[in-house]
């Protein structure tokens, strides 16, 4: 096995880069990557492209970043300062790169754009397909608010939040998009539909993280029968912030297939379409919903070539 090199960027240990998959008839590697981004965004894309690059030379042909991947700043207000208007500047530059040079899905986890209020910013995902086109976006609904003993969260402050669920048609399977703070709502996840994959870009912080995190992400793959792709912020963060890390991929029958639990590195686990089916039909709890989720909810279903 092959050990990545030591980032000078990341202050805790960086994981043993995973090793190539072997050739499975109807498996597909996907992966989730654990930060503990900073203030500076150069520097974190290229912590983000080393990692990339260790998914990809683990087979990894969908990669998901975590939530703030481009920057984790000193001050909530840092992240108006780097916004982007979609389609422009140099964090969406670099996930459409990577995308094309390595040939894979990537999920961006989030990144700061532009809004109409000029103090805020939308908390936005975006997906690229394998040629570095843009196949979908996403902006975080539910904003984080936490009043706990000395720690205080208010993501209201500086983000905008979106209006609308989507999901996005990929060659491995109907995928979810969600944010961190919306995996405490499970009717964003029914409003989805029958999905294959969700992706929940993270940053938990260590108190809620160690309360919550795994439960929760379980508790949406069995409830929706779907693979559950859990890239997290992982460490101490230049601001004093720490984060939960433990990022995941979690079956749908809830099994946790490989996780990380501090440090950044690589989560690498193998998509089977056949053993989902299996469940599904055995199990058909989606089939036995009686009660609906989706009135009033906008939900966007991107297809291919939509965009």
């Amino acid at each position: 096995m092959t050990r990545a090199k030591p980032s000078s960027f990341a202050k805790t240990k960086s994981r043993a880069a995973p090793s190539p998959a072997k050739e499975t008839t109807g498996i597909t590697r996907m992966a989730a990557i654990q930060m503990a981004s900073g203030p500076n965004v150069a520097a974190n894309l290229a912590e983000a492209e080393r990692l990339i690059g260790m998914a990809v030379t683990a087979g990894a042909k969908l990669v998901a970043l975590p939530e703030n991947f481009s920057i984790m700043g000193l001050k909530d207000t840092d992240k108006i300062k780097v916004r982007e208007h979609e389609g422009k500047g140099p964090m969406q530059r670099f996930l459409a790169a990577q995308a094309k040079k390595y040939g894979i899905w990537l999920v961006g986890g989030s990144i700061p754009l532009a809004c109409a209020n000029p103090d805020k910013v939308r908390n936005t995902c975006l997906v690229y397909d394998d040629k570095g086109k843009l196949a979908a976006r996403y902006d975080k609904i539910h904003l984080f608010g936490l009043d706990l003993g000395n720690e205080h969260y208010r993501e209201e402050t500086t983000i905008e939040p979106g209006d609308t669920v989507v999901v996005v048609d990929t060659p491995f399977g109907r995928l979810g998009l969600s944010i961190c703070y919306d995996l405490r709502f499970p009717e964003l996840y029914r409003a989805m539909g029958d999905v294959d994959l969700i992706v929940v870009p993270a940053a938990f912080t260590a108190t809620t993280g160690k309360a919550h995190f795994e439960t929760l992400i379980r508790a949406r793959a069995i409830e929706n029968l779907a693979y559950v792709i859990a890239p997290a912020q992982g460490g101490y963060h230049l601001s004093g912030r720490e984060t939960h890390g433990d990022s995941m991929i979690v079956d749908p029958w809830g099994n946790v297939l490989d996780r990380l639990p501090r440090g950044s590195g690589v989560v690498i686990a193998g998509i089977n379409p056949a053993y989902q089916a299996g469940l599904r039909g055995s199990l058909p709890a989606l089939e036995h919903r009686t009660l609906e989720c989706r009135k009033g909810i906008k939900v966007e279903v991107v297809k291919a070539g939509d965009r």
